[in-house]
């Protein structure tokens, strides 16, 4: 099964798009993420329908953070992105008449309920505000300022 990075990837731009001073156009974030506009469109296009950010068209426009990121929990990300599945694991005949399979996808999909409730609990307790604390502490760790790192999205050609 084909792996789904697009919440981290989310991640990343929307801690770009924090650090940025003007918009942030659907080419540049598709640089930033080694993908392309039409996928950063459609995948941003979520974002904006549940409040995390707003877009401008035409020269100047982009797209920008609607909310400050510690109103912004990865769940909120996770659902934005539609809740993509979680395991390639799943149950077997749901319709089987085999007591033995009956207790066997029970099992399955009970643990596959308390892990979903699990990382979904957790996604609630993060806010896009932690993950940009985290960034600051690895820029420190380094030597690095944070400060030093933000540009002007408006004057990249």
């Amino acid at each position: 099964m084909r792996q789904d990075n697009r919440m981290p990837r989310v991640l990343h731009a929307l801690l770009h798009l924090d650090q940025m001073t003007g918009p942030a156009t659907s080419d540049l974030l598709a640089g930033m993420l080694n993908t392309n506009a039409a996928v950063v469109r459609r995948t941003m296009a979520g974002l904006r329908d549940q409040g995390f950010v707003t877009s401008t068209k035409g020269h100047g426009g982009g797209w920008v953070l609607a909310k400050p990121l510690s109103e912004i929990t990865l769940a909120g990300i996770y659902d934005a992105l539609g809740a993509p599945k979680l395991f390639a694991l799943g149950c077997g005949n749901e319709e089987s008449h085999c007591l033995m399979e009956q207790a066997a996808n029970a099992a399955t999909a009970e643990a596959l309920r308390v892990a979903s409730e699990t990382f979904l609990s957790a996604l609630s307790a993060i806010t896009m505000a932690d993950l940009a604390r985290d960034y600051e502490t690895r820029m420190k760790e380094l030597g690095l300022n944070p400060d030093d790192y933000r540009f002007d999205a408006s004057k990249i050609p």
